[in-house]
């Protein structure tokens, strides 16, 4: 597949780059090669390959959540310490978000 400068003038817009004459004609001739690199990768035939999600063989070395009690003087400590509340929980900033 051959890229021309325009393409990749259209491509890094989409990426905000700002790019030179030089750089366009650069990544359309590096783009073009790696693009037909992946088209003679299509022409393996991987019928009979089932599918993986990794190819290590390495699993995730985990353990189980333990829960430790601790008194009711130690957890009123932490909730006088703690910036944000309400009531009996504690408000931290979002982790996702819209």
């Amino acid at each position: 597949m051959k890229l021309t400068p325009q393409k990749i003038e259209e491509i890094a817009k989409l990426a905000r780059l700002k790019l030179s004459e030089k750089e366009k004609q650069m990544y359309a001739e590096q783009l073009s090669v790696v693009l037909d690199y992946v088209e003679q990768l299509n022409e393996v035939k991987t019928d009979d390959v089932p599918e993986t999600s990794q190819v290590t063989w390495l699993e995730n070395v985990t353990r189980p959540d333990e829960i430790f009690e601790c008194s009711p003087e130690t957890k009123e400590k932490i909730l006088n310490l703690f910036p944000d509340k309400i009531g009996k929980q504690l408000k931290v900033k979002a982790v996702f978000t819209d």
